[in-house]
């Protein structure tokens, strides 16, 4: 599959990627700012892709209301549930496109941050956690939660010391702060190193958040790809 895209080369030869992906109803362009912001250095190639369903495509399959315009990677039928046929098709969808794109590129997995918010941090989430997926250097989760879904499974034998920097907001009316406080606390019951971070914010990405992130890319991709002590 063929996925709409956009890509932020580096300055030299890629050290690594950054990936992010959009939430719902946004599309490829709407996280595309924050690589700069997260890299600004622009070791790394940049990749914003865009889900595969319009907003047509999952409103006959969603509880929630669909606002038009947009892209979504899956149906919501019940918020920590995607519906399963649609999270299916982004799933192999967006593993095969990242893995056709960073194999075009000579970028290893191990040196690849995944991340993104809301509907795209569940998708980061079940690309660097879904059975048999190599591991990736990091994980960012912005707003999100790991899938509860007919047909995948969080496979976190061989995740153990894998970093992921995870933030919600305690006043998130669209997926309320306990999924964030779930996750957290079953990867770090299972030896990844979690950075979790709770503010006052709703559904968005406080500002202030910004300079640890991108302190969490640079670090997960320094010499040794470890967490400094700050992301511990």
């Amino acid at each position: 599959m063929t996925l709409p895209s956009r890509v932020r080369e580096p300055a030299g030869e890629a050290e690594g990627a950054l990936v992010l992906n959009h939430g719902r109803g946004a599309d490829e362009h709407d996280l595309y700012g924050l690589l700069d912001a997260l890299d600004p250095e622009r070791r790394l190639l940049g990749l914003t892709p865009g889900a595969p369903l319009a907003a047509a495509d999952v409103a006959a399959r969603s509880a929630l209301p669909v606002p038009p315009g947009g892209r979504h990677w899956y149906a919501v039928q019940r918020v920590g549930f995607p519906e399963p046929e649609t999270f299916a098709l982004a799933y192999t969808g967006l593993t095969g496109f990242l893995g056709e794109t960073l194999a075009s590129r000579g970028i290893p997995w191990e040196r690849i941050v995944i991340g993104g918010f809301s509907m795209g941090a569940v998708m980061s989430y079940a690309i660097a956690l879904g059975p048999g997926r190599p591991r990736p250097a990091g994980v960012i989760a912005l707003s999100g939660f790991i899938p509860t879904v007919e047909g995948w499974s969080a496979e976190l034998d061989g995740r153990r010391g894998l970093p992921v920097f995870a933030h919600h907001g305690r006043a998130d009316a669209m997926i309320p702060v306990d999924f964030g406080r779930e996750a957290a606390a079953r990867l770090e019951r299972e030896g990844l190193a979690v950075t979790y971070v709770e503010s006052d914010a709703g559904h968005w990405v406080p500002p202030e958040l910004v300079p640890r992130l991108r302190s969490f890319v640079a670090a997960v991709l320094g010499e040794g790809g470890k967490p400094g002590a700050d992301q511990a």
